[in-house]
């Protein structure tokens, strides 16, 4: 898969006074990962959202596969579209197994096929297929994170956003879980864009890297871009808050 999936045409988002998102032009790669990143409220969740229609731009426009999302496409591109968000977000009331066939069941997808959805994916995210009878609150942390992936890939979509699902976790099940994430994204090839507030994180999941600041992109690259050719002071500053890159 080549050319661009998610693309960001001069996209403004603004709640009220405040400007969330200025002006962003972004075109996010086909089977690869992006992550965004930045200081909190510059903007990262709220671009995530803005693909899913969850936000709606204040000017221009946000793409998915070519079409625009908007009232009308928004719908069918979300069938198109796995989204994970902190913590999970599964539904109390329903097992580890019924989180992850809801959209399948509403859709009215064949029951057979969607079972063995689920055992390929509870394969593919290392999750014992024993948990998935459990409901959200008799797993930890990381199962749940766990789930809250295969629910997102249920449907198998182009696209896939993950707007920080590792921030709660503690070091050692986070370092697990990228592990796993970084297999994942490469065995399924999918269209990757994640939000995190960690530089080493977003160096070691994705290949490109958008350092956002004030709804504006900082700079687009590697992290060895940023470290060598920092577009700005700003860069630097950030690059020498984030300890955890003194492990790279």
């Amino acid at each position: 898969m080549v050319g661009r999936m998610v693309a960001f045409r001069g996209v403004e988002v603004r709640f009220g006074s405040v400007t969330a998102v200025a002006g962003v032009d972004l075109a996010v790669q086909a089977g690869r990962t992006t992550a965004l990143i930045g200081p909190s409220g510059c903007g990262k969740s709220t671009l995530l959202r803005a693909v899913v229609g969850l936000v709606w731009p204040s000017a221009g426009r946000v793409e998915v596969g070519g079409t625009a999302v908007t009232s009308d496409t928004v719908p069918g591109l979300r069938l198109k579209t796995g989204y994970v968000i902190q913590e999970g977000g599964l539904f109390p009331h329903l097992t580890a197994r019924q989180n992850v066939t809801l959209m399948a069941d509403v859709l009215g997808r064949d029951g057979a096929a969607t079972a063995r959805r689920v055992e390929e994916l509870a394969e593919l995210v290392r999750l014992e297929p024993a948990l998935l009878e459990r409901y959200p609150l008799e797993l930890s942390g990381g199962q749940r994170q766990r789930v809250a992936l295969m629910r997102a890939l249920a449907l198998d979509p182009d696209v896939l956003l993950l707007d920080e699902p590792l921030s709660a976790l503690d070091p050692m099940v986070r370092a697990g879980l990228q592990t796993d994430l970084r297999d994942v994204f490469a065995r399924l090839g999918k269209t990757v864009l994640l939000v995190t507030h960690d530089m080493a994180e977003a160096a070691y999941l994705a290949e490109t890297i958008v350092l956002l600041r004030e709804g504006r992109i900082v700079q687009t690259g590697t992290l060895n871009d940023l470290r060598e050719r920092p577009a700005e002071p700003f860069v630097e500053a950030f690059l020498t808050a984030q300890r955890s890159l003194v492990a790279l």
